[in-house]
């Protein structure tokens, strides 16, 4: 799904008042859920059918971005599900997300990541401790950098 299908299922959701849309095409699941007025947000989660990388490998048209890919030494990379603008809090007099040494749960927000205007929150995948935080607040990244490295738990 490339954005201008995503930025048509948000002018959908606003024109017909839907709360939240959830969509499931290629082996990849979509929700999109309204956060307020005329804000919705994004998360895509791997579906268990899709294939992880393995440990050394590059990310290649079979890693799924946005989830946690083997590295070496028993941590992994967690990589952008998206291209946009990286944001550590909700807001910029607010404590970041998360820092070096916190834990994390399958549900826990990592970030924030800008795209067309919308903020999308981006949760982690997996129950493990930040080791390493990638990317700097406010910095544009691209559809599978490495923005966190963790320690699965």
């Amino acid at each position: 799904m490339d954005l201008e299908e995503l930025q048509k299922l948000v002018e959908l959701m606003n024109s017909n008042d839907l709360v939240e849309v959830e969509l499931e095409d290629d082996g990849k699941k979509i929700r999109l859920t309204k956060a307020g007025a005329n804000q919705p947000t994004m998360s895509i989660q791997p579906s268990p059918m899709m294939s992880m990388p393995t440990a050394g490998s590059a990310l290649s048209p079979s890693a799924v971005p946005g989830s946690a890919d083997a590295v070496e030494g028993h941590s992994v990379t967690f990589n952008s599900p998206m291209v946009g603008t990286f944001y550590s809090s909700p807001s910029p007099a607010a404590d970041a997300f998360v820092k070096v040494g916190d834990k994390v749960g399958a549900s826990s927000v990592l970030c924030i990541i800008e795209a067309m205007k919308v903020m999308n929150e981006i949760t982690a995948d997996m129950d493990g401790e930040i080791l390493e935080a990638l990317v700097g607040n406010g910095e544009a990244v691209e559809f599978g950098q490495p923005l966190f490295t963790i320690k699965p738990r």
